[in-house]
Order: C-alpha cells, then sequence, then structure tokens
C-alpha cells in the first residue's frame, strides 16, 4: 500500500507542477503582450491621448486592453498611419463606449 501511496503522491506532485508551470507561462505570455502593445501605444498614440490610456488602465483596466487591441488590429491593417492626437483618440473611446451600451441594451431586452 505504501507503493501505491507514494505513487499517488507523486503524479499529484507532478499535477500541481505542470498547472504551476502552465501558469507561469501564461503570466509570461500576458507580460510580454503587455508590453509589445505598450511599445506600439507609445508609437501611435500622443502624450496626451498615452497620458489617457494610462488612466484608462488604472480606472478599467479590462476596457483599456479592449483599446489597446483595436489600436493595434487598427495599426496592422493600415487605418492608422502616423500619431494619434487625442481629439482623435477620444473619438474612439466613444464609439468603443457607444458599441458598448449597445451589446449592454441588447443583452438586457
Amino acid at each position: 500500500m505504501d507503493d501505491l501511496e507514494t505513487i499517488r503522491k507523486r503524479k499529484l506532485q507532478e499535477i500541481i507542477r505542470r498547472q504551476i508551470e502552465a501558469q507561469n507561462e501564461e503570466r509570461n505570455e500576458e507580460k510580454q503582450m503587455s508590453e509589445q502593445l505598450k511599445i506600439l501605444t507609445d508609437k501611435i498614440l500622443s502624450s496626451e491621448a498615452n497620458d489617457r490610456l494610462n488612466n484608462l488602465r488604472v480606472a478599467m483596466p479590462d476596457f483599456a486592453r479592449q483599446v489597446e487591441i483595436l489600436l493595434f488590429q487598427l495599426y496592422q491593417s493600415g487605418r492608422i498611419r502616423g500619431v494619434l492626437n487625442d481629439e482623435q483618440f477620444k473619438q474612439i473611446l466613444m464609439q468603443m463606449s457607444e458599441k458598448k451600451e449597445m451589446s449592454i441594451k441588447r443583452i438586457n431586452k
């Protein structure tokens, strides 16, 4: 019976070790993605727009992540050329906010 118990403990330890490794890998990937998005936003946003995004990151981190991903997609597709000023960035935020409100209204109905 001791052998069976030892095997079970080893298997459990191996499962836990794999889960920890997977979580660490996921954190590293998330950190790397965040760094890449930060580099891109620094490149395509004016300092005022970047300040606005940083404020969003603090106040609404999930929404800020959605904004960063959208900016990345727009940049990759060539729809953003040059640097976005604060007014242009505010327009993007308002459009995203309106879409979010519309989807919430649909869910509530």
